[in-house]
């Protein structure tokens, strides 16, 4: 038991001290900051790093992006998610296992990255908000989990039920199935929200317009491409000391949603990460 608190105390430094570090650099000067000064403490506390990104207009929009592709994005995917995942789940579906198979396909083969941009600017998408949210609308694993789901919670007699009492499949789907599937909502809208949220690379692909940029990629433009400083040496430095900092103070900002929403979720994501996972 000793040795068990142990592995868990030491895997919690491991993943807590870089957290720490990242909020005290956040709070530090830009000098200490590139000096390698700042550990779990900040050096010569100031908030210019919070004021620089929070006054910067391409972090704000970017920001707000983001905020746009995670809420539209996950409401997008989670409705995809269910339409699929519903009828799939019923016996009666012609075709079913063929559709299963289908499904299972793509979590094995993908067309790549050159035949999906391809489809994307075939369908007009290019530098458009839909480009970044249709293409990763569905996610193969979050259909197989609430395809579990529904076979496994939803019993057999509840549909019968319905069907006695006059009750279409829609208004079983939305009055019955939904409101006992909040446990599985929950986890794929927390999976999908996250990645949407963390995504930079689909935007780096589709987007040229710098107002659609999403917060990810802006901090990676914070980071590679305006890391370049002034005409002179000191102005060089003293840019690069401030693009360390604000790099920090930037993480601690994109950060912030994900941490107010997981509360509010996380009652859920113990049971839903237990779906199907017992027959009885």
């Amino acid at each position: 038991m000793v040795g068990v608190y142990i592995l868990l105390t030491t895997f919690l430094l491991i993943v807590l001290v870089p957290l720490i570090n990242i909020v005290a650099s956040s709070f530090s000067s830009p000098a200490a900051v590139s000096g390698g000064r700042v550990f779990l403490w900040p050096v010569d506390f100031t908030l210019i790093g919070y004021e620089a990104v929070l006054t910067s207009d391409a972090i704000l929009t970017g920001f707000g992006n983001s905020l746009f592709y995670a809420v539209v994005g996950t409401l997008v995917s989670v409705a995809l998610t269910v339409m699929i995942a519903y009828p799939l789940s019923r016996s009666e579906l012609v075709g079913r296992k063929v559709l299963i198979g289908g499904v299972l396909f793509t979590m094995l083969f993908s067309g790549g990255l050159i035949p999906t941009y391809m489809v994307v600017r075939a369908l007009g998408l290019l530098d458009t908000r839909w480009a970044i949210i249709l293409p990763a609308a569905i996610g193969a694993w979050q259909v197989l989990i609430a395809m579990t789901f529904f076979r496994s919670s939803i019993p057999g007699e509840l549909y019968e039920a319905a069907q006695l009492d006059g009750a279409s499949d829609l208004r079983f789907l939305w009055s019955v199935v939904l409101p006992l599937s909040k446990p599985l909502l929950a986890v794929i809208a927390l999976m999908y929200g996250i990645g949407q949220w963390n995504s930079y690379f689909s935007a780096l692909i589709y987007l040229r317009s710098e107002e659609l940029y999403p917060l990810q990629l802006v901090l990676r433009n914070v980071l590679i491409v305006n890391n370049t400083g002034g005409t002179n040496l000191a102005d060089q430095m003293a840019a690069e000391q401030m693009a360390d900092l604000m790099k920090f103070s930037l993480i601690v900002v994109s950060t912030v949603p994900v941490l107010l929403v997981y509360p509010f979720v996380a009652r859920h994501f113990t049971k839903g990460v237990m779906l199907g996972s017992v027959k009885g």
